[in-house]
């Protein structure tokens, strides 16, 4: 599947630097059309040539020791707003010439007389405008949508939910990617909100860093201000928090750096579940929590279901944590124990797309998950993917927000 994805990559690559090309030369051709001044066109290309050759350098001179960064993802931003808004007038533009041309050839050759044949101004007008909006978007992301802290709330009603945890709230977070955040005040006012919140048990479901252990160093004593609810905080691991994504000297150093990274997660106040799990009681009814390592289809598959699952018995109510959602669909849903509700994270949701509540939510995750944002159901499973509290890559987030999860489970009487 990996390598199938990869080969779809190298045949739509050239595609996009295609239409970046078109976008480029129509961007020159509507900067003189309406300025009518070569002198723009020439600081505008200055401009262009500036901005290719300092990402050139940068990503050059990269420590790939060092993995991704606040800096390196507010290039990435940059990135984004250069590159996209082309893509926006580029390909409307280029299908309207393809349109003029068939038309221009066809009254010549076939009904041997000439048409005019100008670009419609008002196609262009919805072009320029889709171009500028999207790209206050993209500065509206970096700025407040990466901190635009939601909480959203779902209730889930189980027939085998014991008695004694009717009612029973969870709080999830997810993807924290420590090593990203660059405002103290913003992340302390999400954890504030995570604070307001009645619940019974907090969930972390993995993602904690970048790659290094080090990212946590200025956070830890941030994030040990939230709030420890009736039946504790616990954590799992996400992809992200094996060390993978750089380059290392030793596999000496991985190692120590997947061991500070598990001990600063317990540092900052949770319960680390590696494969294993705990039995939470009240009264005189229990439930189960089970938290996996992380595993994914086409990630890390360090998660061990079986392991995670040993001494739990085959009637109980299950709850269990596991980063990536397609766990779920690969082994879960349709394993001979019944798992009756499922947290994951890692889409992010992309960190792009639009919501409309209660009528439409869409981003282009769901091409890639089939479960990328909510609550998802099977027969009488659930699984709730969160869209993430924090970001990577993109130092931003468009519609989809950063996520504060409130679960209210309820026994169907």
């Amino acid at each position: 599947m990996v390598q199938t994805k990869n080969r779809m990559i190298a045949k739509i690559f050239p595609i996009f630097l295609i239409f970046i090309a078109l976008g480029e030369i129509y961007t020159c051709h509507l900067l003189y059309k309406y300025t009518k001044k070569r002198s723009v066109i020439f600081a505008y290309l200055l401009l262009l040539a500036t901005i290719i050759i300092s990402l050139v350098l940068y990503y050059k001179g990269i420590d790939k020791s060092v993995g991704q960064t606040s800096e390196s993802m507010h290039i990435m931003a940059l990135m984004l707003l250069f590159l996209l808004p082309k893509l926006l007038i580029s390909i409307p533009l280029f299908f309207e010439d393809i349109y003029r041309f068939t038309r221009w050839s066809s009254h010549k050759f076939i009904y041997k007389k000439l048409v005019k044949n100008t670009r419609s101004q008002l196609l262009t007008r919805i072009v320029l405008s889709a171009a500028t909006l999207f790209a206050v978007t993209i500065i509206y992301g970096v700025i407040v949508g990466k901190y635009n802290f939601k909480v959203r709330e779902e209730t889930i009603v189980f027939n085998d939910l014991p008695e004694a945890f009717d009612g029973l709230k969870i709080l999830q977070i997810s993807d924290l990617h420590v090593g990203s955040w660059d405002n103290k005040a913003a992340i302390e006012k999400g954890i504030e909100m995570i604070n307001k919140q009645d619940f019974d048990l907090l969930l972390f479901t993995g993602d904690f860093v970048n790659t290094l252990a080090t990212e946590a160093d200025p956070w830890i004593e941030t994030l040990q201000k939230i709030k420890t609810p009736k039946y504790g905080k616990y954590a799992v691991l996400g992809n992200h928090d094996y060390g993978e994504y750089v380059k290392w000297n030793t596999e000496a150093a991985k190692e120590a750096n997947f061991m500070a990274i598990k001990k600063n997660i317990e540092k900052s106040g949770f319960q680390l579940l590696l494969n294993e799990n705990v039995v939470i009681k009240n009264s005189n009814d229990s439930i189960y929590l089970l938290g996996v390592e992380n595993w994914g289809v086409n990630f890390k598959k360090a998660g061990d279901l079986k392991e995670t699952s040993k001494n739990v018995p085959l009637h109980a109510f299950k709850i269990v944590m596991t980063h990536d959602p397609s766990h779920w669909d690969a082994e879960i849903v349709n394993h001979q124990q019944k798992y009756q509700l499922t947290l994951s994270g890692h889409t992010h949701g992309m960190q792009f797309g639009f919501n409309i509540p209660k009528l439409i939510e869409w981003s282009p995750a769901e091409y890639i998950y089939p479960e990328w944002g909510g609550l998802y159901q099977k027969g009488s499973q659930y699984i709730y993917v969160n869209r993430g509290f924090g970001f990577h890559a993109y130092s931003g987030r468009i519609g989809i927000w950063p996520e504060i999860t409130l679960l209210h489970l309820k026994k169907n009487k």
